[in-house]
């Protein structure tokens, strides 16, 4: 990291420090997230820490899809009014917000919580997939939708989900191809969500 802030307050520096550890923020990001907070009214700074400890505190993974939740099972788990016979398979939790912003899925949800990616050391072990077998070995899901990315990781993911799965339920489709080649669910809209459920297509060895 830069050193500009090795003259400030060693709080400061810290802050810096651990915004900097945060996804896609840099130093000046890091920097700039800080001095705001030092500009922010007490109360407000209070009202931040407090909601980031309850969610470390209160937040856990659902015992059956694996999204995260404040209870257990979850609300998509626990509801009546879900299609049990469908599950749709994503890559992470954010994944199930862009989906659900649809309405066009009334089907269940499995979080894979990461991608099969050689490269960073990531194997289908570290990944939620014994999970989704256990829930497949009842027999009463007919369909699961694979909804990993558009990328070489998330194609991989699903490659290796189809040959797996293809044996356990009796259909295993994609998303069609509306999402962009590279993109991410959580940043598709939702006519392009809609559309790729809605054209989802078979998986074949």
């Amino acid at each position: 990291m830069n050193e500009p802030t090795s003259s400030a307050a060693a709080p400061v520096v810290r802050l810096i420090e651990e915004f900097y550890k945060l996804p896609g923020i840099g130093p000046k990001s890091a920097q700039r997230l800080t001095y705001y907070l030092l500009r922010m009214p007490a109360s407000e700074a209070q009202a931040l820490a407090a909601a980031i400890l309850d969610v470390k505190e209160k937040i856990s993974f659902c015992s059956i899809c694996q999204n995260v939740t404040d209870v257990i099972p979850c609300r998509i788990c626990a509801s009546d009014q879900r299609d049990r016979s469908v599950i749709c398979v994503v890559e992470e939790p954010l994944d199930i917000l862009a989906i659900e912003r649809t309405r066009a899925y009334r089907g269940l949800y499995h979080v894979l919580h990461g991608v099969i990616s050689p490269m960073d050391g990531i194997g289908p072990e570290d990944l939620k997939i014994e999970e989704l077998l256990q829930r497949l070995r009842s027999g009463a899901v007919q369909e699961v939708i694979l909804a990993t990315n558009p990328n070489l990781e998330g194609e991989a993911t699903a490659m290796y989900l189809g040959r797996i799965l293809s044996h356990l339920v009796p259909r295993v489709t994609r998303l069609a191809r509306g999402l962009p080649m590279g993109g991410d669910l959580e940043y598709a809209d939702d006519v392009t969500l809609t559309r790729a459920l809605e054209g989802r297509q078979e998986m074949r060895d």
